[in-house]
């Protein structure tokens, strides 16, 4: 059955980009109502709802937007979290365009939500059962796709190679389940080059970044002093994006997913080639 919140929660944190105090809140919805998120800091209070059809930034984060140009950004580490704890609908009030980067992780988010009362609600979960083999490629054969799955069960596959020494080639193989994620992906940071961050900064964006809330790497040195959380941070950190995009098809999916060295743009047009042809999938 479909499920969400027993009563409202409320989560505050900092804006990466803005540097600005966000606050959210998160209440109860009805049945088949999805994600949604309402800007209550502006007046109208539109509400957009979280689905890949909405994405029309895909830079650094996944951003959301309606047709009068109101935006909800970096959705995908909360997105993850709610997938992950069986959260199916939710109305989330979010004061800022942001919302809060806490510390680059969805760990923050999964251990609020994972410890909620959840209310059953008297509607079939729907999922999205994967068919036949959907693939985006990109211009540089940068690739991702969705296959089927023998198991109602998501099963990722994710590869990154970066020149950097300290991250190299990494990849996690493994199903998708609530304890693999709270050990092995939910803490998993944001990362970036410091040149990144230097050149960001200069363009006044990520006012509210610091090494409190990103992985930095400085060539074959890593600026944390604490070093990496979990072996393979990086990719797994990847894998925690992924599933927060798959999780704006508006159902749960249950399929394969192999992903080499890519990121939102490639989640959001993998979707889009998902939905264009109803033989890829059934919705069971």
């Amino acid at each position: 059955m479909q499920h969400t919140l027993e009563k409202e929660i409320s989560i505050t944190g900092i804006g990466l980009h803005s540097g600005c105090q966000v606050k959210l809140v998160l209440k109860p919805a009805a049945a088949n109502s999805g994600i949604i998120f309402k800007r209550v800091d502006i007046e109208t209070q539109p509400e957009i709802k979280a689905l890949y059809s909405n994405v029309v930034d895909t830079r650094n984060c996944t951003c959301l937007g309606d047709k009068e140009g109101h935006l909800v950004s970096t959705i995908e580490h909360l997105m993850s979290a709610l997938r992950v704890c069986s959260i199916d609908n939710v109305l989330i009030e979010t004061d800022n365009q942001e919302i809060p980067i806490m510390d680059g992780s969805a760990k923050p988010f999964y251990e609020i939500l994972s410890k909620v009362k959840l209310q059953e609600q008297q509607a079939p979960r729907k999922t999205i059962k994967i068919k036949k083999k959907v693939e985006f490629k990109d211009s540089k054969g940068n690739s991702v796709s969705l296959l089927p799955n023998s198991e109602d069960k998501l099963h990722m596959n994710f590869s990154i190679e970066f020149p950097s020494p300290i991250v190299g080639h990494q990849t996690f193989d493994g199903d998708i389940t609530p304890e693999i994620f709270a050990k092995e992906i939910a803490p998993c940071r944001t990362f970036c080059e410091k040149y990144q961050v230097d050149y960001l900064k200069s363009i006044g964006l990520i006012k509210g970044g610091s090494l409190e809330n990103a992985v930095v790497l400085d060539g074959d040195t890593l600026l944390n002093e604490g070093g990496f959380r979990v072996k393979n941070e990086c990719v797994n950190h990847k894998v925690l994006d992924a599933i927060g995009d798959l999780y704006t098809a508006g159902y749960v999916i249950y399929g394969q997913y192999q992903a080499n060295k890519t990121g939102h743009w490639h989640n959001n047009e993998l979707l889009k080639l998902l939905f264009a042809d109803s033989a890829n999938y059934q919705i069971i």
